[in-house]
């Protein structure tokens, strides 16, 4: 790292302009922040990861989906959903229906224990959040709520 005489370390990002410097800030906080997810999925039950965790929420949000359906909406391969999957039914959090519109397939929901375990990580992460929002206004807030949806609607 380089420093001026004023002991300002000299930085990739201080070295690009503008746009450059704020697309390596975003680059480096999203991944600062999928790390501490993934930290905090494994935390909220033992052998979970964050990829099993986002499976688990999205078959609730969906009142329950398709291994099919969470390959494409994760872009995953069948087989690596497969394996997500076959963890997250020995770990006792998933169940399986057949599919009443075809009988071949089936529909993977959330236990008994996969629902509780969601509630619980709901709470801790809404408590997570308000507690570092704290300082926030109500419009950072909203701005920062808008500029996410507009982020995601990019996919």
């Amino acid at each position: 790292m380089l420093y001026y005489a004023t002991e300002i370390p000299v930085t990739k990002e201080t070295s690009l302009s503008g746009r450059d410097a704020s697309i390596e800030t975003i680059q480096r906080e999203l991944t600062a922040f999928a790390r501490r997810a993934r930290h905090k999925a494994s935390q909220m039950h033992p052998g979970l990861t964050l990829v099993m965790y986002s499976m688990l929420d999205l078959m609730n949000e969906r009142g329950g989906c398709r291994a099919a359906d969470l390959a494409a909406h994760f872009l995953l391969d069948k087989s690596t959903v497969s394996r997500q999957v076959s963890a997250l039914e020995k770990l006792g959090l998933v169940s399986r229906e057949v599919d009443p519109e075809d009988h071949r397939g089936q529909i993977l929901r959330p236990s008994e224990a996969g629902l509780v375990l969601l509630r619980e990580a709901y709470e801790v992460r809404r408590q997570s959040f308000t507690e570092r929002f704290t300082g926030w206004s109500d419009a950072d807030l909203a701005d920062l709520a808008r500029h996410l949806v507009r982020y995601g609607e990019a996919d």
